[in-house]
């Protein structure tokens, strides 16, 4: 005979309802990271400055950066999705700027990693909570011991079921994103981040 679990009459709301299914070690939504930095932009040219200085390159302001900053003072649970032409420093933001970033004013530590890193320690990558892809597009089918996986798809699923924070890079166009890793995943990305996309002339002299 099955085991019904009844719900008392005098319930008075969903939260006891969620407590319930806790105990019943149902599945519920998980918790979105928030983020939320006090003078954002101005934090964000200190860190790009600091970071290009250290690379001998001096700093130019984007259009784009100001839209990254506006994720950074509020980012409503969703993660960033930084993704068009190459050269204007989508990398130095997923791997230096933003983590520093993230780790100064939001004590949260971003763990990073390129696509290939990705590809050859999968598990490893779906085991952290807040994740920086650099070079989305670049990899191929990872292909570990003979067992064939789509590592990019598997962190698009672990975010939006688990409520991973995502930073993500990538050269590619959105049709292009589409074409090589379908609809389901470039659904996932929109619902998951908060999309910028990088136009113009590449800025590497």
């Amino acid at each position: 005979m099955r085991h019904r679990t009844t719900i008392p009459d005098d319930m008075k709301n969903f939260r006891d309802i969620t407590d319930l299914m806790k105990r019943q070690q149902m599945p519920l939504p998980s918790q979105k990271v928030q983020i939320q930095v006090p003078d954002a932009e101005k934090v964000l040219q200190e860190a790009l400055l600091h970071f290009l200085m250290a690379e001998g390159r001096r700093m130019q302001w984007l259009p784009e950066y100001a839209k990254v900053a506006a994720w950074l003072a509020a980012n409503q649970g969703k993660g960033l999705f930084l993704y068009g032409n190459c050269g204007r420093g989508k990398s130095l933001l997923c791997r230096y700027v933003l983590p520093a970033i993230l780790l100064g004013y939001c004590r949260r530590v971003v763990s990073v990693f390129d696509t290939q890193q990705m590809n050859s320690n999968i598990d490893l990558v779906l085991s952290k909570h807040i994740i920086s892809l650099d070079d989305v597009g670049t990899e191929e089918v990872s292909n570990v011991f003979g067992n064939r996986r789509m590592a990019f798809a598997e962190v698009m699923d672990a975010a939006e079921k688990h409520g991973k924070l995502l930073i993500i890079s990538t050269n590619l166009p959105v049709d292009d994103i589409r074409k090589r890793y379908g609809d389901r995943v470039l659904d996932r990305i929109k619902s998951t981040t908060t999309r910028v996309l990088f136009e113009g002339e590449s800025l590497r002299k």
